[in-house]
């Protein structure tokens, strides 16, 4: 059974790793906090100490608007510590395989999906530190793993950590009476974490490189947003169009050939409801 140490093992994607994965996988939460402020030599030091086969790197800054107004903050958590970590792995001899972000597309114009060999120029802070920490990590371990995640999302069980999300911030809306905007110009996947953690197995044993890693768009946002309102079963849909170009639809063929068939949207939400009725 391959020892990982999971780092943001509290986190959103993090404690669900935990809670999925553990009885395929040996897991080593790192202390929560611990690698907050770490510096290299604090970081190499708790790699040695665990000694693991790989490392599933899950903590980040990602909310997107706190990092443009916090880049200092963000380049720590998003741009060094994941190359400390490459560094680490590399020198212990473990495999790292450590989530990016579709935010890396941001910026891109046409009308996707894009693949994983499109020139890049990300419009937002986050974005460009996701892209340097791709960049860099690979360069200081080749055989790493990054995963371009999309937008992602659960509904509340099992005492797990929960963040608003696309079907949760419906529901409230729906709730509350208030309608929500989204474009009809904006195209981007979004997945069941759950199916995420599910592919990190595979994913463990991909050759280096970056991956795609999320169910493709089925369309733009608006239409999205109305799929999801109709799974959920509300009537009267608390969504109103709007028209902001963005495209953030990635191509998941690379990951899909090695194992990881996400699916569309909506099939992804559907099987999120499904899980839940069980």
């Amino acid at each position: 059974m391959k020892r990982v140490l999971v780092t943001g093992a509290g986190g959103f994607v993090g404690a669900r790793i935990m809670a999925q994965l553990g009885g395929r996988l040996e897991l080593i939460a790192a202390p929560a906090g611990a690698l907050r402020s770490a510096g290299p030599e604090e970081v190499e030091r708790l790699v040695e100490a665990v000694a693991p086969n790989a490392i599933l790197h899950t903590a980040a800054i990602s909310d997107t608007g706190y990092c443009q107004q916090h880049p200092e903050e963000s380049r720590q958590a998003n741009v060094e510590l994941p190359v400390q970590l490459a560094r680490a792995a590399r020198r212990a001899g473990a495999k790292l395989v450590a989530f990016s972000s579709d935010q890396v597309y941001t910026g891109l114009e046409g009308p996707g999906p894009f693949d994983e060999t499109v020139p890049l120029r990300p419009a937002n802070i986050y974005g460009r530190h996701k892209r340097e920490a791709e960049e860099r990590v690979l360069e200081e371990l080749d055989s790493a793993v990054l995963l371009r995640a999309t937008w992602m999302y659960d509904l509340p069980g099992g005492g797990l950590p929960i963040r608003p999300n696309l079907p949760l911030n419906l529901l409230a809306a729906e709730k509350e009476g208030r309608r929500l905007a989204f474009s009809a110009a904006d195209a981007r996947g979004v997945t069941w974490v759950r199916q995420a953690v599910e592919h990190l197995l595979p994913a463990l044993d991909w050759p280096g490189g970056v991956y795609n890693f999320g169910c493709e768009s089925d369309g733009d946002m608006y239409a999205t947003a109305l799929d999801f309102c109709r799974l959920l079963g509300l009537d009267e849909p608390p969504v109103e169009k709007a028209c902001w170009p963005r495209c953030l639809a990635m191509d998941g063929g690379k990951a899909r050939r090695l194992g990881a068939d996400f699916g569309g949207t909506a099939e992804g939400f559907a099987r999120c409801l499904a899980a839940q009725n069980e």
